[in-house]
């Protein structure tokens, strides 16, 4: 018989008593997913009859007397459209012309004050819960819903959500109804705006149903911060618990902290706690650990930590946390340093809506964005000016890139003391937080003593929440000192780059960002200015008068080691907030890459000098028919030394590559090939475009082929055509109609054409888009059965393309 050691046997009883307690977890609570199966129906703003008399009947004096009123549980909706959640009720709209100041800001999108018939939204949500459950806690979370919505459950007022970004949760316990249907009515008031670029519309993020024992862990109620001393964390778990049965009640709290792969590491002692009737208490645990793996951008790390809770012997919750253990530093001549090693902040700013599906991502829409801004070299994002969807803050874990969380408003009314402490108790323990930013660009208020109040009373509520980090404020001011400045501890530029070196000199020791740079202005694949058509040049040489050059703040920030970084407006185009035109112009021009994440040409001077690879890349595009014997200004992106340009086979001369700058040549068009040839350290890189022949294909290039078959999962598929080489054709513009077979559905298409007015959303069967430039994209969520989904893609005169996806379970 093999024997086993006293310590094999330990563990062993070890991974027995923890499954036992997972088992028991899954009895003790749930958490359950209320995405799908809603109703929808727009009211009005204007019109009481047809916002089904909300304002006459809605709220009455006595609870649950709504006899005829849309919240009452018995109302009939089954006439109304049948929807998941998220859901952008704004994206499915048309385009609207208009002189509304507010309309171009959001993309031309009929909502607002202006439009009362589209700017209402009613949800319906029929759930039941089984009867043996009636003695649990039970909690609606919202994680997000654009803007001030109110709450009913089976006729009882729940709650108003303000904020379009900053979800809730509400204790439903004595509501649920365990003999039928439990109705949920939203209403959304889209009717205002809380920023200036596109927002969306609706219940955009995910709803979830907490059932729980009434002595439980609040949602964001654990808090794991690590201090990292001589090749070992100590790691402090602050865990809040809360009683709500009616009388006083006694329990015990400890936890565990494990490896990614489930080895328990450390434990802490049980700690007994009394918790008198409706009251809460916090537990402080601490723990060792020997020589922690640190997170950082290439090996992102992430622990857990288990807090479990025991009443009258029985586990009745039990919270896993995933956290990260890193050490950060900001020195005001030195920089920035993770983990003790010197980094350069290579952000950018980004809003959160994407091609085609507006602000509803599905979650894994939140990685593929993220993974895209890691290749191009990007380390850090700026969720810019609100909180960011929990998911996105779970992809920076995973993959590797730090977040700058920003609270919406500098304001300390409580209502936004409110809305600030519940993103701090929310995102505290993601790793990929490393600073805090409590506002950005209050004109009014920002450089007087008001600014200065109120960023001393939000920083002492971070402080207290959240002692592991500090914050910034991005200012809009060049070398000011007064008001927020004077008490923030990061100073933040937005543009004023020129200012930086000056304000260093003033205030040495305080660190500084750069909070907004850049904001060139490019239209991928155009290269000529088109005022009708409203495109700018895709180079680096258009900007508004307010903002900079990528060359010109990129060279200050990599050069001078006071400058911790920045972060450049925009990672990724926008919808809303057109510069320098308006309509015909539906969303920005400032992102590094289209509202579908291809890259423009700018994205390879920021690649060239963010990352260590080898990076050679030509622009224009070599079709230029009406050009032959004119000249074309060439640029070459590239972190090599030198670079040799050739026109089919002719060298036109070698030039010197400037650390942080780009090359030019002026070249007399011929068609052919146009190669370039350049030497990093002795290394030979090579690179070239050609001129294609006519569009003949349809490609499709998905960015996975295995879909989960859970009825969320999604994927991006992107458009290209080409000629019968299989080159991309850059100037093709072919509409394209696409199907799918069953078990799938396209729940968007784009095309990073800034003034397309085609829809986002189709009915089933009448999927369509244009190629803008050679290119266009697909996004598809996957159903529940498991097998084969085909998508087709078919252009008039191009032969057809497909590709095969796998949905598992």
């Amino acid at each position: 018989m093999k024997k086993i050691t006293l310590l094999q046997l330990r563990n062993k009883l070890v991974l027995i008593i923890f499954f036992l307690f997972a088992i028991t977890n899954v009895m003790a609570q749930e958490k359950i997913s209320l995405d799908e199966d809603w109703k929808f129906h727009f009211g009005h703003a204007a019109n009481v009859e047809k916002d089904f008399d909300y304002s006459k009947t809605a709220l009455l004096h006595k609870s649950n007397v709504f006899a005829t009123t849309i919240v009452h549980p018995k109302f009939i909706d089954s006439t109304w459209q049948k929807i998941n959640v998220p859901h952008d009720w704004l994206v499915e709209l048309p385009f609207v012309k208009s002189e509304q100041v507010e309309m171009d800001s959001h993309g031309y999108k009929p909502v607002g004050g202006a439009y009362p018939e589209t700017s209402i939204g009613w949800y319906r949500k029929h759930f039941s819960v089984d009867k043996s459950k009636s003695n649990k806690r039970f909690e609606m979370q919202f994680d997000g819903i654009y803007r001030n919505a109110e709450i009913w459950l089976n006729g009882f007022y729940v709650g108003t959500n303000f904020s379009g970004y900053v979800g809730n949760s509400y204790d439903v316990t004595d509501y649920i109804n365990f003999e039928g249907d439990n109705v949920l009515v939203i209403r959304v008031d889209a009717t205002q705006y809380e920023g200036w670029f596109y927002e969306g519309a609706g219940i955009y993020r995910h709803v979830w149903l907490h059932i729980t024992d009434k002595i439980f862990i609040p949602e964001d109620g654990v808090f794991v911060y690590a201090d990292v001393k001589d090749k070992k964390a100590t790691v402090t778990v602050e865990t809040m618990v809360q009683n709500n049965l009616l009388n006083q009640a006694n329990a015990t709290v400890y936890c565990y902290v494990t490896d990614r792969k489930g080895t328990v590491l450390a434990k802490t002692a049980i700690q007994k706690i009394k918790l008198d009737s409706r009251k809460g208490q916090t537990i402080k645990h601490q723990v060792a650990i020997k020589n922690p793996e640190l997170w950082s951008l290439e090996n992102p790390y992430l622990y857990r930590v288990v807090s479990v809770l025991q009443s009258e012997n029985q586990i009745v919750h039990q919270n896993k946390t995933r956290f990260g253990i890193k050490t950060v530093k900001f020195d005001a001549k030195e920089g920035f340093f993770l983990n003790g090693k010197p980094l350069k902040i290579q952000g950018t700013n980004n809003h959160q809506d994407h091609a085609g599906i507006g602000s509803a991502l599905p979650d894994y829409m939140q990685y593929y964005r993220i993974k895209l801004l890691k290749e191009m070299g990007c380390n850090a994002y700026r969720a810019s000016h609100n909180a960011p969807t929990p998911e996105l803050l779970e992809a920076c874990d995973s993959l590797g890139m730090l977040v700058l969380d920003e609270q919406r408003l500098l304001n300390s009314s409580p209502e936004y003391i409110d809305q600030f402490t519940r993103i701090l108790k929310r995102d505290r323990n993601h790793p990929s937080v490393f600073l805090w930013s409590i506002g950005n660009e209050e004109q009014n208020i920002q450089g007087n003593e008001y600014g200065k109040k109120i960023a001393q009373t939000l920083l002492a509520i971070q402080k207290d929440i959240d002692p592991t980090r500090t914050s910034t404020y991005a200012a809009d001011m060049g070398n000011d000192f007064k008001g927020v400045n004077e008490v923030i501890p990061i100073r933040g530029f937005n543009y004023r780059e020129y200012a930086v070196a000056d304000y260093h000199k003033d205030h040495p020791n305080q660190p500084l960002l750069g909070t907004e740079m850049g904001s060139t202005v490019t239209t991928r694949g155009i290269y000529e200015k088109d005022e009708t058509r409203a495109y700018v040049p895709d180079q680096d040489i258009t900007h508004p008068w307010w903002a900079s050059k990528a060359e010109t703040w990129w060279k200050l920030a990599a050069e001078n080691n006071y400058w911790l970084g920045g972060f450049i407006w925009t990672g990724f185009d926008y919808r809303g907030e057109p510069t320098p035109y308006k309509w015909p112009n539906i969303n920005s021009h400032f992102g590094i890459m289209d509202v579908c994440g291809f890259p423009k040409n700018i994205y390879y001077y920021y690649k060239s000098w963010w990352t260590n690879e080898d990076v050679l890349h030509l622009s224009p595009h070599w079709n230029w028919p009406d050009k032959v014997g004119k000249p074309i200004d060439v640029w070459v992106n590239s972190n090599a030394d030198e670079v040799e340009l050739f026109l089919n086979e002719k060298s036109l001369g070698k030039k010197t590559m400037e650390r942080n700058s780009h090359l030019q040549w002026n070249v007399l068009y011929e068609p052919g090939t146009l190669e370039a040839i350049a030497y990093k350290k002795g290394k030979k890189i090579t690179a070239k475009i050609e001129t294609t022949g006519q569009a003949t294909n349809v490609v499709l290039t998905p960015d996975k082929t295995i879909l989960m078959a859970d009825g969320k999962d999604a994927n991006v598929v992107n458009i290209s055509i080409t000629d019968e080489k299989g080159r991309e054709v850059p100037t093709a513009n072919n509409p394209i109609a696409f199907t799918i077979s069953e078990n799938a559905k396209i729940i968007g298409v784009g095309n990073g054409d800034p003034s397309s007015h085609e829809a986002d959303t189709y009915k089933e069967g009448n999927w369509q888009r244009s190629a803008f430039n050679g290119k266009c994209q697909v996004i598809i969520q996957a159903g529940k059965n498991v097998g084969d989904v085909k998508l087709e893609a078919k252009s008039n005169g191009l032969k057809s393309g497909a590709v095969v996806l796998k949905l598992k379970k």
